[in-house]
């Protein structure tokens, strides 16, 4: 054999030891930030047709070269380049990409963009409008929303106002909206020991609150949605130490404004002038000059407290909360004392697939 066939049986062999590369069996497990297991997640030899997918547990099994590069990806999450270099057991964290997670909104046949759903859903966030100012839920949608009006019945601090979204729809049958409270539809009408549910919510204890406006609300409520929905989502415990709150505020309540009427002299003139001096009217107006709106309004002074301790223990997720509210009322004889005790508790089972969730419990009197 001449010395170029020698050349050439070199090469040749030279070029065949990457076909030769050892094969190992690489396994791990693929989870969020938060520890829980991303299911389905790709992944993917780099430069090959060859992947698998991540089972149940998120745990995956994939047998590669041993200097191959893994490319693992989630639907929402940053693509991760992970090399192997000969291990046999890679564990993966991928991050959320927040460009990916565009914002969506729920609706009764589908999802949409919230940018696209602004005319039939509006979220309000007590954070945003102060709810410390506010001493019942039904404060905080007050001017917050298109379309939602708000109109305050007498001068009861816990009053049901009368709320209608986009205008009445019913001349005989009731406008009101349906109110859901974590998922529990309140009755309006017979809610024990209170007319007005929105009064047994404390602010301070609301992480946010919902207004579905159009039709699409009666695809998941039915036709008690027909003119509307306002649900309220409360607080729930956060991930890791304990967390402390307590808030305090104080309200004077001033009457803004007195009407513009007669005086008792002036309405005097008045009879007399329509009547005559000896009528049974004007004698039966005697002498006493009394501005009642003035007797009937007052100036008060109103309290609030609130206490909530939230965290998390042994991965359970839990919210404590104690809260007092003292309103008086700018009419005379008119007072709301209210107690509230939240305990929320939020168990997962099953590696997430069974939520558990036990709701608030409110205790409320009042004082007359």
């Amino acid at each position: 054999m001449n010395r170029k066939a020698w050349l050439v049986a070199i090469m040749v062999l030279c070029l065949s030891f990457p076909a030769l590369a050892q094969k190992i069996t690489v396994s791990g497990t693929v989870t969020d930030k938060t520890g829980e297991p991303l299911i389905g997640a790709s992944v993917l030899a780099k430069g090959t047709q060859q992947g698998t997918a991540t089972d149940f547990d998120g745990n995956y099994r994939i047998d590669v070269d041993a200097n191959a590069t893994l490319v693992f990806s989630y639907v929402g999450y940053d693509t991760q380049n992970v090399a192997v270099n000969g291990r046999t057991t890679i564990d993966v964290v991928l991050s959320e990409n927040s460009v990916m997670l565009n914002e969506v909104v729920a609706i009764g046949y589908g999802t949409v963009k919230k940018s696209d759903a602004t005319g039939a859903v509006s979220a309000i966030k007590p954070s945003e409008v102060q709810a410390g100012l506010s001493t019942s839920a039904q404060d905080l949608l007050v001017g917050r929303s298109p379309g939602v009006v708000v109109t305050t019945a007498g001068g009861q601090p816990e009053g049901k106002a009368n709320i209608q979204i986009r205008g009445g729809a019913s001349l005989s049958a009731s406008n009101e909206p349906l109110i859901v409270i974590d998922g529990v539809p309140m009755d309006t009408k017979g809610t024990l020991g209170s007319s007005n549910p929105l009064s047994l919510v404390n602010p301070e204890s609301i992480e946010s609150m919902t207004i579905l406006k159009d039709a699409s609300a009666t695809a998941i409520f039915g036709s008690r949605a027909s003119n509307g929905v306002i649900i309220i989502t409360t607080k729930k415990g956060s991930s890791g130490a304990p967390t402390v709150n307590f808030a305090a505020n104080m309200y004077i309540n001033t009457p803004r404004n007195y009407m513009d009427m007669m005086s008792a002299s002036q309405f005097r003139n008045f009879i007399i002038n329509e009547y005559g001096e000896g009528s049974s009217q004007a004698n039966a107006l005697g002498n006493t000059s009394t501005d009642w709106q003035k007797e009937v309004l007052r100036t008060t002074v109103s309290s609030d407290y609130n206490l909530s301790v939230g965290g998390t223990y042994r991965a359970l997720p839990y919210r404590v909360s104690v809260s007092y509210t003292n309103n008086n009322g700018i009419v005379e004889t008119t007072k709301m004392d209210r107690a509230t005790f939240g305990l929320n508790l939020s168990p997962k089972f099953f590696n997430g697939l069974l939520l558990c969730c036990i709701p608030k419990f409110s205790l409320r009197f009042r004082k007359d």
